[in-house]
């Protein structure tokens, strides 16, 4: 059986990400085999969440918080999470403790 790229294993990490949860582009770097590449999770997942039909919203930066700008999808992502049961605190940041897929 030939081995997963580091893109097919991003991929279906990113897939197996359950509703109401999250993760951290750091944490699915690691668990796809290299904790350095958290931009390549970011371009993967730039490249591919629509082909792929990825969870891409469940994706958030290591400070809890989502990484993109208001205008550019931050909306669509937080209402996609709140809509799934994810809270936000008062400066927008995710409670990782509660909320962080393990």
């Amino acid at each position: 059986m030939k081995p997963k790229t580091f893109s097919q294993e991003v991929i279906a990490i990113i897939k197996n990400i359950p509703r109401g949860k999250v993760a951290t582009y750091g944490q699915i770097a690691e668990l796809a085999g290299n904790r350095f590449a958290s931009r390549q999770v970011v371009r993967i997942l730039h490249s591919s969440s629509k082909k792929e039909k990825l969870p891409w919203h469940r994706v958030v930066n290591s400070r809890a918080m989502i990484s993109l700008k208001p205008g550019y999808g931050y909306e669509e992502q937080k209402a996609s999470l709140i809509e799934e049961g994810v809270m936000f605190d008062n400066n927008d940041k995710i409670d990782l403790e509660i909320y962080l897929w393990k």
